[in-house]
């Protein structure tokens, strides 16, 4: 089980990230924009340098929605392969059997 400080942190960096989406769209879009004078360039990325960093979706990260482990998720299933693996044994997920020969 993951610690629940950072369950919380990464929830807080999906809302941020949902919150600051459309106005960090349209300045990386300024920034790389070479119709526009260098000048108006250079403000588009000094002011995408100064949004929250929480604001990129590059920081959120997909974890398991029962333990909350960050590596060998399904995003499928939204499951770590282990979570995933215990209740396909159990029949928990519909159309989902663990095979075995």
């Amino acid at each position: 089980m993951a610690k629940q400080s950072s369950i919380r942190r990464n929830q807080k960096r999906e809302k941020t990230a949902q919150l600051h989406k459309a106005k960090r769209v349209q300045l990386v879009s300024n920034a790389k924009d070479e119709t526009m004078s260098f000048e108006e360039r250079l403000i588009a990325q000094i002011k995408l340098s100064e949004m929250p960093r929480d604001g990129s979706r590059i920081r959120y990260r997909n974890r398991c929605a029962l333990t909350g482990r960050p590596r060998g998720n399904f995003r499928k299933f939204g499951l770590s392969r282990i979570a995933l693996r215990e209740l396909a044994s159990w029949g928990q997920i519909p159309g989902l059997v663990k095979s075995s020969w």
